[in-house]
């Protein structure tokens, strides 16, 4: 099976690491093929014309584009595996609805407060990302995963507030997330980052708060 399922990535894209993820949870064996983005290779371009981005699912050599589309086609087509998407439709269209919330709403109001130039206009911008954050907070009352006992399709669209927020703390200085005031997202970040599907394939730390200082020095300076 390795041969014919291609995974096309950075080694630190949240939106790559959701397809890695659900790959082991449901027992997939892939390979991984890492992309400079300075430099795209022919397959990738290839793969992906239209928007030229990770990741890329490659199975049987037919190219699936966009995370949120790969893992249902994931769920789809590995169906004797570990469901990512509940059977029932009004569920399913429910947790369609909530990962488009994710990366809609959520993840651009706190890339914005990592973006903006200067203390005051980050605390300006926190503003409406706990806003988002007390809307998905609302979401894990009485569950262990958005899905229920187990992980599932939303908890991989959020999988990145689970180890990004306190790399983005700590490169921009200004505290994001309260433990005490999101009691269940933060039970539900250390149960998702202790599942071993997710735990043994997280990026080196290290590694993660050295890239985005380079990227919050480049927004910094930018004219």
């Amino acid at each position: 099976m390795a041969d014919e399922v291609k995974l096309y990535r950075t080694w630190s894209s949240p939106y790559g690491l959701r397809i890695v993820w659900a790959m082991h949870i449901k027992g997939i064996e892939y390979e991984n093929v890492f992309e400079d983005l300075s430099q795209k290779s022919p397959q990738l371009l290839q793969y992906n014309p239209v928007h030229k981005k990770i990741p890329v699912l490659v199975h049987k050599g037919k190219p699936i584009c966009e995370s949120l589309v790969i893992l249902e086609y994931i769920d789809e087509t590995w169906k004797e595996t570990t469901p990512l998407l509940p059977q029932d439709p009004y569920e399913k269209a429910m947790a369609r609805f909530w990962a488009k919330f994710v990366d809609d709403k959520l993840l651009p109001s706190v890339w914005s407060v990592f973006t903006e130039k200067g203390y005051e206009a980050k605390k300006e911008a926190l503003v409406p990302a706990v806003q988002n954050l007390e809307i998905i907070e609302e979401q894990l009352k009485e569950k262990k995963f958005f899905g229920g006992e187990s992980i599932g399709y939303v908890d991989l669209a959020l999988g990145w507030v689970a180890y990004l927020l306190d790399v983005f703390e700590e490169v921009i200085d200004l505290k994001l997330f309260d433990a005490h005031k999101f009691p269940l997202l933060s039970g539900w970040m250390k149960n998702f980052c202790d599942a071993p599907a997710i735990k043994q394939h997280l990026p080196p730390r290290d590694k993660l708060v050295t890239r985005f200082q380079l990227f919050h020095e480049k927004f910094q300076t930018a004219n």
